[in-house]
């Protein structure tokens, strides 16, 4: 919220809200899925003004999904196309929308480096938004080898392949640590946890940091 109002935004929360269903959409328990998505269309349907989401896969979930979710349900289609044209990823309303020129940050003579979420990049095309905040700021950046390759985490996905998804992040995490970076900067959390999670099990001195938190944070 503080990102947004240092954007010039009169930021409202509705506390009714929940999760947008996406956890269960994946896991194929569509019934469940559509009950969360009708209580998010619910509250999110009876606010105004663009709806901005810190994290590109509930951005996607509620874009692109619960639409399908809602094709046979005249009452709530019409909502989820509602909701669906209000809604945008944080740095995408920023950037593309808001055109936002973030204070210059003072993290301390830290270095990050950035990695794209799959939700936010294949999905929404999220990519050089969060990049260009954070050169806007002047906060130091490295590019990281690799950063349009998955994590590994992909919700479900790292429960019923842990293997897979404990070599991924592996994979990424050498990425990481080889760029020097100090911090790694990300528009999704559930990405950002996988990796942090990673990086502690290494006794990395390498930490992780939503792009929010980064840009009205000092990181000293």
């Amino acid at each position: 919220m503080t990102l947004l109002e240092q954007a010039g935004c009169d930021v409202e929360f509705p506390l009714d809200q929940t999760c947008c269903g996406q956890p269960a959409f994946n896991g194929g328990f569509a019934d469940e899925a559509r009950a969360q998505a009708r209580q998010t269309l619910d509250v999110l349907d009876a606010t105004e003004g663009t709806i901005v989401v810190p994290s590109g896969s509930c951005a996607a979930m509620i874009i692109q999904h619960t639409p399908e979710l809602m094709e046979h349900d005249p009452e709530y289609a019409a909502k989820a196309d509602r909701v669906g044209a209000r809604t945008r990823e944080l740095t995408q309303f920023l950037v593309d929308d808001a055109d936002f020129d973030p204070a210059a940050a003072d993290c301390g003579g830290c270095t990050t480096t950035y990695h794209a979420s799959c939700h936010g990049l294949r999905g929404l095309n999220v990519l050089t938004q969060p990049k260009k905040l954070l050169d806007d700021a002047e906060i130091p950046r490295v590019d990281l080898e690799g950063e349009d390759e998955c994590c590994g985490f992909g919700g479900l996905f790292s429960v019923k392949m842990p293997e897979v998804s404990a070599a991924m992040m592996d994979t990424k995490i050498k990425s990481i640590e080889a760029s020097g970076a100090d911090v790694v900067v990300g528009v999704d959390v559930s990405c950002l946890m996988h990796i942090g999670g990673g990086l502690q099990r290494r006794k990395s001195n390498v930490t992780t940091k939503h792009i929010a938190e980064v840009l009205v944070e000092d990181l000293t």
